[in-house]
């Protein structure tokens, strides 16, 4: 069964880093792409950005280009994100997920974590 949870959050002021974490369980790991996405209330999910099993990153959305990396770590079957130089308008619950060509592999998603930026 597959399993996600995401941890990291927290409240943060502008400019400030946070880092991501998810833990994936149920499914072989290193053989998906995975990707973070976020949320704030009232707005679609949006992807922040995707890695490849082999670590190449394939999408980075403009909002967090330069700012937003994302890592893998496929021995422990973990995903990350390094957010640096955050913005108020980074404040949302952040989610990873497998993005497949038509939707993503945990469809119940997982807890996600809240990222709040704020001075």
């Amino acid at each position: 069964q597959v399993h996600l949870v995401e941890s990291g959050g927290g409240s943060v002021q502008p400019g400030g880093s946070l880092r991501l974490s998810c833990a994936a369980s149920g499914f072989n790991f290193d053989s998906f792409a995975m990707g973070w996405y976020r949320q704030t209330p009232g707005k679609a999910r949006e992807l922040v950005s995707t890695i490849t099993s082999l670590h190449t990153i394939t999408y980075e959305a403009d909002s967090v280009k330069g700012r937003f990396t994302i890592s893998r770590d496929n021995a422990n079957s973990m995903l990350y994100l390094q957010m640096n130089s955050l913005k108020a308008e980074d404040t949302a619950v952040y989610y990873c997920n497998a993005p497949l060509r038509d939707g993503v592999l945990y469809s119940a998603w997982g807890p996600g974590t809240q990222v709040t930026v704020s001075s």
